[in-house]
């Protein structure tokens, strides 16, 4: 199956040996996003802003690929500190509305850039 590789500028540039996003058939597989704001590459102050900032990213990413939000059938979210889960969910629910995907969400050691969230996702096109 042949694939193609998603980038846009419009979204934090990898900062690894990796792409932004793969677009495979009728499927779109995301590299996690951190809430690096594109422009910068630089973090936000605080979970509320990175989250939001990861979310846009995601945004980014779908648009670029010819995707909406409610094609997204899973994410998976990582967090420096579980105690931000209710501050990450209360903004996670308002992005994605009543179109809800499966969910996964961790706490990890640490994260890239001193990253607080990082959110990845796979889509599905109908």
């Amino acid at each position: 199956m042949a694939h193609q590789v998603i980038n846009t500028s419009k979204a934090p540039a990898a900062v690894g040996p990796y792409v932004q996003a793969i677009h495979a058939g009728n499927l779109l597989f995301a590299s996690g996003q951190l809430g690096l704001i594109p422009e910068t590459g630089t973090l936000p102050e605080g979970i509320e802003a990175q989250t939001k900032q990861a979310l846009a990213n995601v945004a980014a990413i779908l648009e670029e690929a010819g995707f909406v939000k409610e094609e997204i059938v899973k994410t998976t979210v990582f967090l420096d500190n579980m105690d931000d889960f209710g501050t990450v969910n209360g903004i996670y629910a308002e992005f994605f509305g009543d179109s809800r995907p499966a969910r996964s969400c961790v706490e990890v050691a640490k994260l890239p850039k001193g990253g607080l969230v990082e959110v990845e996702f796979i889509a599905v096109k109908a």
